[in-house]
């Protein structure tokens, strides 16, 4: 594929998405990308893929991200859970438990950087060895009762022995009742696990991590590719012992990753 082709006539309106992308606000990238090319006659361009991927999740989040920037007394509580296993949870080495070095409470505090003047509640109420059917049980007394504006959901990891229709059928209920309250839904696939196959594409892990992001395009709803993320810290030359506490949990590195990735869902990269 290359680089974008632009058209010479193209510069002005490439050089306005690019400044969106990378200095203004989301709102400034969403106008510009969805404005269609022939609007003015001095711009034709194609849009890169990476710019177009940061105006999806800008825009899925816009009104999200404009009530966060209010000031009191105009401003309200945000409420975002975390929902899941152990990885959110925030085992590290079991039995060790590191809430505040887990990916909830690192994009807790990305969060409360970025905007200031909200307030803004991260739950989580992931359970350690829980799978998806179980956390689809408590789904609406653990997480609906909450009234969240945003829930994340990651059970890709413990999903592996219930196979993939048990957790199709249980992540499918989870996102249609969070979009039945107006809920946004963020899937995150799993994390690594050591002894899984990370290159063999029948491997177990690799298939419920296919089956989430076929769920997130399904629902259009928002995706965490984790183990993309972790596949390319591979690819750059970073080890997997690196990023991790032990088999099959993150160490606090390997949630750095996860976070930065959930971050981009807030109206920054």
């Amino acid at each position: 594929m290359g680089a974008p082709r632009l058209k010479q006539a193209g510069w002005t309106r490439a050089v306005r998405i690019v400044l969106a992308g990378l200095i203004l606000s989301p709102a400034a990238l969403v106008a510009e990308v969805k404005k269609p090319a022939g609007s003015d006659p001095q711009s034709i361009v194609v849009v890169p893929p990476a710019l177009r991927e940061i105006a999806v999740k800008a825009e899925y989040f816009l009104d999200l991200c404009n009530a966060m920037k209010l000031e009191w007394p105009k401003n309200r509580a945000i409420t975002i859970v975390c929902h899941g296993h152990s990885v959110p949870a925030g085992y590290f080495k079991t039995p060790a438990v590191r809430i505040f070095d887990a990916y909830p409470m690192l994009l807790h505090k990305t969060l409360c950087d970025r905007f200031p003047t909200a307030v803004i509640n991260v739950t989580v109420t992931a359970i350690g060895g829980e799978n998806s059917v179980k956390g689809a049980e408590r789904f609406e007394r653990d997480v609906l009762s909450l009234r969240p504006d945003v829930v994340t959901i990651d059970y890709g990891l413990n999903d592996r022995p219930i196979g993939l229709q048990a957790a199709r059928q249980a992540w499918a209920s989870m996102i249609e009742k969070a979009k039945a309250a107006n809920i946004k839904v963020i899937l995150l696939t799993p994390t690594p696990d050591m002894a899984a196959k990370l290159d063999d594409v029948a491997d177990p892990l690799n298939r419920h991590a296919n089956l989430i992001r076929e769920l997130a395009a399904e629902y259009q709803v928002g995706l965490v590719d984790s183990l993309a993320t972790f596949k390319k810290y591979l690819h750059d030359g970073g080890k997997l012992e690196e990023v991790m506490s032990q088999g099959n949990h993150p160490n606090r590195k390997g949630h750095e990753l996860v976070a930065a990735e959930l971050a981009e869902w807030f109206g920054g990269r």
